[in-house]
């Protein structure tokens, strides 16, 4: 597996995907799905703040999962959101965790964060599963925290930090 953020041409293939997954999606987020949605994703990945990586196989080349990094804060903070999602036929497979691994020692080798946070609904247990097998730890709950999908959705707060042995494995 090796990460990249993701680029004009990926658009096409990254659509098809997000469109493919879309039951594997729902009810826990809205992957972009169409051109617009792309362009904004872009875009926001234009901020200094914010970076996007698309999953990808070694060997075709195909796309598996998107792995962000929001909210990038320095300073005293010094930390970041993670949100991710894998494509329907590919999950249980490792893809996503050992992207999800390369994301973190990005976060924390190159940027230089202490801590990444992943809010995650609590039925979503694949989601659970793969933050725990990263070595994220579960901090806390939060009711209605996040607007997903029209709603207020509760989510619980897992966490790594840098100085965690877990991400270098």
């Amino acid at each position: 597996m090796f990460i990249r953020p993701p680029e004009a041409a990926d658009e096409k293939p990254f659509l098809r995907a997000m469109r493919d997954s879309v039951g594997l999606h729902y009810p826990w987020l809205s992957a972009p799905k169409d051109h617009k949605a792309w362009v904004r994703y872009m875009n926001r990945l234009q901020r200094q703040t914010e970076a996007g990586f698309l999953v990808r196989r070694v060997g075709d080349g195909v796309i598996c999962g998107v792995i962000n990094l929001n909210i990038i804060t320095f300073d005293a903070l010094c930390s970041a959101y993670t949100s991710y999602y894998g494509v329907a036929g590919l999950t249980e497979k490792g893809y996503m965790k050992e992207g999800l691994m390369q994301v973190i020692r990005h976060a924390f080798d190159e940027l230089g964060l202490h801590r990444l946070e992943a809010n995650i609904q609590p039925d979503n247990l694949a989601s659970i599963a793969l933050a725990q097998s990263a070595g994220f730890r579960y901090e806390g709950y939060s009711p209605r925290y996040l607007m997903i999908n029209g709603e207020w959705c509760d989510h619980e707060r897992w966490a790594v930090l840098a100085d965690h042995d877990q991400h270098n494995g």
